[in-house]
């Protein structure tokens, strides 16, 4: 405790983002998102184009993630919502994990389809704090863009390695396969 007079109260921790599922209201906003997060991560590693063209198909993603999450608010229960993260400045992030839709039955039964967080949130552990939340800790597997070290590093620090499998059939660029057992 302060001995100067004019000391208040401790200042109040500022509470971090929220985590909460994504709801169909949510749609427009997450496209948007969607479209910012993969400027941040990919610029550079994608072709420019690529990038213009998404997002001038910006009202094409938002009715991919409407129609997304309407099927999933339809299924009742869904164990593996896509999540959210956010504060009072709005979407900062999302995950998505599924049940394994690659044919390799020697994979984990779980695929993190999505993490992404804007670049301001970088480093802030918002990333790691999606992933557990979305994964716990089970096992999983995910795809990356090869060439992208930050992503690659920060799987890695979760416990994924490359484990040698490469999909080339994205013409924008290879995808490298990280497995954690």
């Amino acid at each position: 405790m302060s001995t100067r007079p004019d000391a208040g109260p401790p200042p109040r921790p500022r509470p971090g983002p929220r985590l909460r599922p994504a709801v169909p209201g949510d749609a427009e906003a997450l496209a948007h998102l969607h479209l910012d997060v993969w400027e941040d991560a990919y610029t550079g590693l994608m072709p420019t184009h690529v990038l213009t063209e998404r997002r001038r198909a910006a009202d094409a993603r938002v009715e991919q993630w409407r129609h997304i999450l309407t099927q999933r608010a339809a299924a009742g229960v869904d164990p593996d919502p896509v999540l959210l993260a956010e504060d009072a400045s709005g979407l900062l992030g999302f995950g998505s994990a599924l049940p394994r839709r690659d044919a390799d039955e020697d994979l984990p039964p779980v695929e993190l389809t999505a993490l992404y967080v804007r670049a301001r949130c970088w480093g802030t552990g918002l990333g790691h704090r999606l992933l557990v939340a979305a994964l716990g800790d089970r096992a999983a597997y995910l795809w990356v863009l090869a060439g992208n070290g930050r992503a690659i590093g920060f799987y890695g620090r979760q416990g994924f390695a490359l484990d040698g499998a490469v999909d080339d059939s994205d013409p924008h660029g290879r995808h490298l396969r990280m497995v954690r057992r």
